[in-house]
C-alpha cells in the first residue's frame, strides 16, 4: 500500500492529507502562526494503522514546511517523536 501517494496540504481545512486514489488515508492538523505551523494532531485511518503511513505524512508535511521557508512547533507527539528520531528535521521548530 505505498504507490501512487501523495501529501498535499489543504490550507482551507489546516491540514495536510496523505492521499491515495483520491481516498484521504491519514491528516496533520495545523495551526497556522503566520509562516510557523503548529502541528496539534496526526491521525491514520484504522484500517491502515501500522503500516508507516504516520511517518511518510509527516515526513511529506515536514519536507513541504521546509520547501516553503517555514518553521513548525511539534506539539502533537507523533511530530515531535518524529522529529526527535529524524534530526534531519530539528532546524524547522520555532
Amino acid at each position: 500500500m505505498t504507490g501512487n501517494m501523495q501529501v498535499r496540504n489543504d490550507a482551507a481545512s489546516s491540514r495536510y492529507e496523505l492521499v491515495q486514489g483520491g481516498e484521504v488515508l491519514g491528516y496533520a492538523e495545523y495551526e497556522a502562526q503566520g509562516d510557523t505551523l503548529d502541528f496539534t494532531h496526526t491521525q491514520v485511518s484504522e484500517e491502515h494503522q501500522g503500516e508507516g503511513l504516520g511517518e511518510r505524512l509527516v515526513q511529506g508535511a515536514l519536507d513541504d514546511v521546509r520547501a516553503q521557508g517555514g518553521k513548525v512547533v511539534a506539539s502533537c507527539p507523533f511530530v515531535e517523536s518524529f522529529i526527535r528520531k529524524h534530526a534531519e528535521y530539528a532546524d524547522l521548530l520555532a
